[in-house]
């Protein structure tokens, strides 16, 4: 079934692509087996962040972005992730609605994800719709984040080249002097430019970027661009920028660099959540999970020694890192 389904995606199917994504969402077992076959074709695709603050835009900003790469003969998938419903878990308000128009384009595939409660801006699955999208051909992905705030920056893991979206009169102007989410940008979009108070915002992100070139030396100086999407103004200085960024990357080596480290935390990430599902699983239907926080709770025992005991069962350590534990 696994190479049915992976040959079906690299013959262009929506419906085996669609299939495999609602596998990887829901972490079903059957997702594993076509990854492993598809895998070997990703990687060709460049990868776009589109981030920013709830009511920047960014929905809009995605749709006229595709329209434009379209128009260069380009591929688009979008991944579009929404908050979840407290109540299903679903996506609120998928984009596939405000983008409607798009989704009959066969040269775009459109993907709505919930967050499910996963922090950062991103949904758990979403590196792996990324791969899917990648192997399905696709020559540009987006990504476009739920609103974040300062400290949910997990889009710079996955994307190539990260837009963040800012608009007058959100408190963005405040925002641009502090870290967190300002510091993952490598282009600034000021969208609804035509509102008041948009060139201050300009002015202020122009500031923040010149004093951030003085600390330390970089081989890319982040552009500050104004757009208004929804009259779909602005879009073709943005491609510019980003296919600027892309050429700098490739130039510098810095593409491959950002493309190992991903690999690297994501290998990791992946080992991680298959250590932890075996151990939880095993302890759980042990019982033995429930007898360890009971013994906790009554101060017979402390979490800590019992986490070392736990993974020394599992792991084989180093010998010379057991005889210093």
């Amino acid at each position: 079934m696994a190479m049915d389904y992976a040959r079906e995606i690299l013959q262009g199917s929506p419906r085996a692509v669609a299939r495999l994504m609602s596998w990887l969402e829901d972490e079903d077992e059957r997702a594993y087996p076509v990854m492993e076959e598809i895998y070997r074709h990703t990687g060709k695709a460049y990868i776009i962040g589109i981030t920013g603050s709830p009511g920047a835009g960014k929905s809009t900003l995605t749709d006229k972005l595709t329209r434009t790469i379209r128009r260069k003969g380009l591929s688009v998938g979008i991944v579009a992730v929404d908050p979840s419903s407290p109540f299903t878990g679903g996506a609120v308000l998928g984009d596939r609605v405000r983008m409607s128009e798009l989704s009959i384009d066969p040269g775009v595939y459109i993907r709505s994800m919930a967050t499910r409660g996963f922090l950062g801006g991103i949904s758990k699955a979403t590196a792996d719709v990324v791969k899917v999208l990648d192997a399905f051909g696709k020559d540009v992905i987006i990504i476009e984040t739920v609103g974040v705030g300062q400290d949910e920056v997990d889009i710079i893991g996955l994307a190539d080249t990260t837009c963040l979206i800012l608009v007058p009169g959100l408190g963005d102007g405040i925002q641009s002097m502090k870290a967190g989410v300002m510091e993952i940008a490598d282009i600034f979009v000021v969208n609804k430019a035509d509102r008041a108070g948009a060139d201050q915002v300009v002015a202020e992100v122009c500031a923040r970027v010149d004093q951030d070139s003085h600390i330390k030396v970089k081989d890319w100086t982040p552009p500050v661009l104004k757009t208004i999407a929804v009259e779909d103004q602005g879009l073709e200085e943005l491609w510019q920028a980003i296919d600027g960024h892309r050429a700098m990357l490739e130039k510098t080596g810095k593409l491959h660099e950002k493309r190992r480290e991903r690999i690297c935390n994501e290998t990791l990430r992946m080992i991680h959540n298959e250590l932890f599902r075996i151990v939880r699983e095993q302890l759980q239907v042990s019982g033995q999970l429930d007898n360890l926080v009971t013994d906790i709770l009554d101060h017979k025992r402390d979490p800590y020694s019992i986490m070392r005991e736990i993974t020394g069962k599992w792991i084989s350590l180093p010998q010379h890192q057991k005889e210093t534990s």
